[in-house]
């Protein structure tokens, strides 16, 4: 692992084709909870943004406890970021990132009362890369195991968002 690194553009570049997320909350035990969620397709700056219903569990969580988690993945990309949740009661920003994906879980609609944003913040990530899939990582495997040489899979960073 490297030292903390200020540019958040490689995990931008990383995260920008991962549609579904994993958004962890703290429940009113301090248990993790993990659910999927579609992240909504705006340029990343640290920003996620989800929909969600006003009297979920999610939102529920969030309104106790801000601190989130979110992980994302891909065929040969695995980010972690930590950062802040807000409920975002903006019938503007609801609009603008309304789509089909959205209207499938939540038919009432944006201007519904129901219907609320999270914002995710975030403080910092870790993301591993592995170039090449799993093909790279098969054949990194390999080469570790006849050379003796530690398992090198790809890139690894923490990184301050």
């Amino acid at each position: 692992m490297t030292d903390l690194v200020t540019d958040a553009a490689k995990v931008a570049s990383l995260a920008k084709d991962i549609r579904i997320t994993m958004l962890t909350t703290i429940d009113e035990e301090g248990h993790f909870i993990s659910r999927p969620m579609a992240q909504q397709e705006v340029e990343f700056d640290g920003t996620l943004w989800f929909f969600a219903e006003r009297a979920s569990r999610k939102v529920g969580h969030i309104i106790a406890n801000p601190r989130v988690g979110v992980t994302m993945t891909s065929a040969d990309t695995w980010i972690s970021i930590f950062g802040t949740a807000e409920i975002i009661e903006d019938s503007a920003k609801a609009h603008e990132l309304w789509n089909p994906w959205v209207e499938a879980w939540l038919p009432q609609g944006p201007d519904d009362p129901g219907v609320v944003l999270i914002e995710v913040t975030g403080i910092g990530a870790e993301y591993w890369d592995t170039p090449g899939g799993r093909i790279a990582s098969a054949i990194s495997f390999v080469k570790s195991k006849v050379t003796g040489q530690r398992y090198d899979g790809g890139e690894n960073e923490k990184v301050e968002l």
